[in-house]
């Protein structure tokens, strides 16, 4: 079985993700290595970060959903494994520079639209969140409301006295956060993901933290530039499908 390996953080070295720092910092997630420390893996929430030798033990142990190999000689390994029961995905990065991020840019995207109010996700809200399907990943990988308030920073779209969109902390570093946006199917494109992003970076901004974005789609990188970050490429990765799902 794969254990756990302080030397192992180096074959993560240069690597330009958050989540990975989350990990090495001792925030959250886990790293395993294998018996002579020449491949290992990072799982952070629904992510697991390949890098080293391309090792079939360490492919097999996790059960991310998501993984995202460093280099891409583990492409055919995992392809192997798992054959159809993995589907690639393009992800893109962003670059962390905040001086893309201008205040005044996003102060004019942060007012929610007519008939909605975007509020700071406190204790109450977060709780409120696990209770639809769409929202469930605002939470984060916080341990619980009270670690949330302590660690987090969050703001979700109400209308009507529902959570209908929101950004959030996904994960934290030091001195950053990962971030994660959500909205309710029926009220999307109505501006409500811009405002809650909109508020969760200046809020970041003026706490000094950097506000990290991964986009998982087109979508959210258009979201993202539309705040003002820029794109820095795109990467492979691997989705688990679900039995039944159509690939």
């Amino acid at each position: 079985m794969p254990t756990s390996s302080p030397s192992a953080a180096s074959l993560f070295a240069g690597w330009p993700e958050t989540m990975i720092l989350s990990c090495l910092q001792g925030h959250m997630g886990t790293l395993n290595a294998n018996h002579d420390g020449t491949a290992a893996a990072i799982t952070v929430g629904d992510f697991c970060f390949l890098a080293g030798v391309p090792d079939a033990a360490l492919v097999r142990a996790t059960a991310a959903p998501i993984l995202v190999p460093r280099t891409e000689d583990w492409n055919g390994l995992i392809e192997g494994i798992y054959g159809r029961r993995v589907r690639p995905h393009t992800r893109y990065a962003t670059e962390k520079n905040p001086e893309h991020l201008s205040p005044t840019r996003l102060r004019g995207l942060a007012s929610a639209p007519e008939g909605f109010d975007v509020i700071p996700i406190d204790a109450h809200i977060y709780d409120r969140l696990s209770l639809q399907r769409w929202s469930k990943d605002l939470r984060g990988l916080f341990d619980s409301a009270e670690d949330f308030e302590r660690r987090g920073l969050g703001f979700a779209a109400i209308h009507r006295g529902a959570i209908v969109a929101g950004a959030s902390a996904y994960t934290v570093y030091d001195g950053g956060i990962e971030i994660e946006v959500d909205t309710a199917p029926e009220v999307r494109r109505r501006g409500l993901a811009s405002a809650c992003a909109a508020r969760l970076v200046l809020a970041c901004l003026e706490r000094g933290l950097y506000p990290s974005w991964d986009a998982h789609t087109r979508v959210s990188l258009a979201l993202a530039e539309k705040l003002g970050y820029r794109s820095a490429g795109g990467y492979r990765t691997y989705i688990k499908v679900s039995f039944g799902e159509e690939l």
